[in-house]
């Protein structure tokens, strides 16, 4: 059974199905249920969910400005991950490029620093998806 998070983002897109290669393919989110009649599904992986709704196919969508793309001005999803290295190989067999290659990155938290093997990607419709897997933390080097 699915426990739904308190707060789950709804990305409207261009075209479902290419989304889907995307997040389901190469991602390997999965889908937790769909309404395929509205276009609509809702993905999970590992706790992580988002949902995705195709732009235009039912009227109830709530859009505060027309949707021009890049849709995905101006957010970062960021997502935890046990292992980026399966995504990135997914990534290059589909040809996918990466906003920017995958790297360890340490970021201050207080008085330690967190550690994340991380990439960046934009969807099919220009949200930036940023994925790190933790590399757990240390001492910070420099004080807060």
């Amino acid at each position: 059974m699915l426990v739904r998070n308190k707060m789950v983002p709804e990305l409207y897109v261009a075209h479902l199905d290419r989304s889907l290669d995307f997040w389901v393919g190469c991602l390997a989110f999965a889908v937790a249920y769909q309404r395929p009649q509205e276009k609509f599904v809702y993905l999970d992986k590992d706790g992580v969910q988002v949902m995705l709704a195709e732009l235009g196919a039912v009227p109830r969508q709530w859009l505060t400005a027309p949707m021009e793309p890049p849709f995905g001005r101006g957010i970062n999803l960021q997502i935890e991950v046990d292992d980026v290295a399966p995504m990135l190989e997914r990534l290059r067999l589909a040809e996918y490029p990466l906003f920017r290659d995958c790297q360890d990155t340490w970021y201050q938290s207080g008085t330690v620093e967190n550690g994340v093997r991380e990439f960046l990607v934009l969807d099919p419709d220009g949200y930036l998806v940023r994925l790190g897997q933790p590399l757990g933390e240390r001492p910070c080097k420099m004080p807060a």
